[in-house]
């Protein structure tokens, strides 16, 4: 499984406000700049942000953007969910009536089975430990 572009960018730009939290709002252009997504992408991708209370927006000369929830509430699974929809693997693990074969397909049940294993580590891990480098049960925020 890859994730988009999109929800990469979305955990970037949202780690990028944590980062900037409590200096005020920080502008489109800010937020390109820190983190490498154009101006445009941004603002596609702040809109569902924005619409799921993750973000706030203020308009104006000093306007911009904050985090609207703490950075150790927002989970790299809930943003995923938000961006992409779900995070299961495989269409069956979503709806097993998709496929006939889910009943007494073997490898249906391993892809439920990383699915649930892959999501429970998503929630796991927050903007906040992003923020801190401190990936929980990784040493120096790295698995390698």
């Amino acid at each position: 499984m890859k994730l988009s572009a999109k929800a990469r960018y979305a955990v970037r730009i949202l780690l990028d406000l944590a980062v900037y939290q409590g200096q005020g709002p920080v502008r489109t252009a800010d937020i390109s700049e820190h983190t490498g997504v154009s101006v445009r992408f941004i603002e596609q991708i702040l809109k569902p942000l924005k619409t799921a209370q993750l973000v706030e927006s203020t308009r104006g000369a000093s306007g911009g953007y904050v985090l609207a929830a703490k950075p150790e509430d927002i989970s790299l699974a809930a943003i995923i969910r938000l961006i992409e929809g779900n995070l299961c693997l495989t269409h069956c693990c979503e709806d097993p009536k998709v496929c006939h074969r889910s009943p007494t397909c073997r490898s249906h049940r391993a892809w439920v089975r990383v699915t649930q294993v892959m999501e429970a580590e998503l929630e796991g891990i927050s903007i906040k430990d992003l923020q801190d480098d401190t990936i929980p049960g990784t040493a120096h925020g790295c698995a390698c």
